[in-house]
């Protein structure tokens, strides 16, 4: 059987390294990305090497594994590529430090990354899903869960799991944290916990998230208040075709102009970090990936993460997921010339009058006119 899934996954991987000139291929500031496209090429193949180097052939179909079996094999590839999304953010953040921001190339970063990104979920969730099924200490921590699946998933419990380890680091950085109100809403059968068939860490990422962000933007905006934090507030509901999981908060909010961009690679509300090899625990808050990434994960199986927010007030973040498990179905990209025509593609003047995506400071401008006038007289 390991024999199969081996030939099957270096199947799978070479339809995807085929593939990969579909991934990037514009010419526009061509430096930066063909670097990264070079790069991401010679990262997955020395991992499809460590894979191909162990399988030799006797008699031309039979496979056999020589030095590691199968599962170590998986966990060396997957352990390799561990710090994948901080070494690329650390990239892009190089290249927009050189650069500058241009809204074209940031279009197809979003658009390169997403996907990029989203493989690379499928991929873990599937060498996860191997290694807790086959290996030694197979399911002992999880008795009920099916590899990395819980069939009775309790999503309240996970809200709960997430809202701790969130505020244990609240209470780190800040030596305060808000206090968490929970509430349930089962349509389907009332008094009852809800529960679904999920990936708890893939629901414990987004929910870790969507508290972590909750309790800055709480915590900063009232620090020097003698009120006291006004509590973060998650509400579960369960319906015939949706489970939703809302948080909120009453951290000030944020304009709608920017709220596109907390969901782009390139923007972040917090001083950039930078990657040190020392430090065993690679940083977070910064890279802006927390928000983009968090909704691919939604996604991934046909849900959804959005953010509504009220400035001056606080924000809702409501992660909508399939209520039935027979409908959540893997949402992964495809390579094919549609792909290839999204980078090709330039940019297109605005077919709608957009006097300026920020607002004009009303002070400066008039004293702009006031020299002006002084100098005409």
């Amino acid at each position: 059987m390991n024999v199969l899934r081996s030939e099957k996954l270096c199947v799978c991987n070479r339809h995807i390294f085929s593939n990969f000139h579909f991934w990037v291929s514009y010419s526009f500031k061509r430096e930066f990305i063909l670097n990264m496209n070079v790069c991401c090429i010679i990262w997955y193949n020395s991992s499809n090497l460590i894979l191909s180097q162990q399988l030799k052939s006797s008699s031309g179909k039979q496979l056999i594994i020589v030095g590691f079996s199968f599962l170590e094999i998986l966990i060396k590839i997957r352990n390799r590529h561990n710090d994948v999304v901080p070494t690329v953010a650390q990239g892009v953040i190089e290249y927009k430090e050189k650069f500058g921001f241009d809204p074209f190339i940031s279009s197809n970063v979003q658009y390169f990354l997403d996907r990029f990104y989203t493989n690379r979920i499928s991929f873990r969730m599937l060498i996860n899903q191997h290694t807790l099924l086959f290996g030694d200490a197979a399911c002992l921590a999880q008795p009920k869960h099916i590899g990395s699946i819980d069939p009775a998933c309790n999503v309240a419990e996970v809200v709960r799991d997430a809202y701790e380890t969130a505020k244990m680091l609240s209470e780190q950085y800040y030596m305060t944290a808000p206090e968490l109100k929970i509430g349930e809403l089962n349509s389907k059968a009332p008094k009852k916990p809800i529960q679904v068939v999920y990936v708890p860490s893939h629901l414990f990422h987004m929910l870790f998230e969507l508290f972590k962000n909750s309790m800055r933007a709480t915590v900063e905006l009232y620090e020097n208040s003698s009120e006291g934090l006004p509590p973060v507030k998650a509400m579960v509901t369960l319906g015939k075709e949706d489970l939703s999981v809302k948080i909120s908060d009453k951290g000030g909010g944020v304009p709608l102009r920017k709220i596109d961009r907390l969901f782009n690679y390139m923007y972040s509300t917090a001083p950039t970090p930078r990657l040190d090899p020392s430090q065993t625990a690679v940083p977070l808050a910064g890279f802006g990936y927390g928000l983009p990434i968090s909704r691919l994960y939604a996604r991934y199986f046909q849900g959804d993460l959005n953010l509504y927010s009220i400035e001056g007030f606080g924000t809702d973040a409501v992660i909508h997921l399939k209520a039935l498990s027979s409908e959540s179905f893997e949402r992964l990209p495809v390579f094919n010339k549609s792909a290839w025509r999204h980078y090709q593609t330039g940019p297109e003047a605005d077919d709608w009058s957009n006097p300026s995506s920020d607002p004009r400071d009303a002070s400066t401008y008039k004293q702009k006119i006031k020299s002006n006038s002084k100098t005409i007289i």
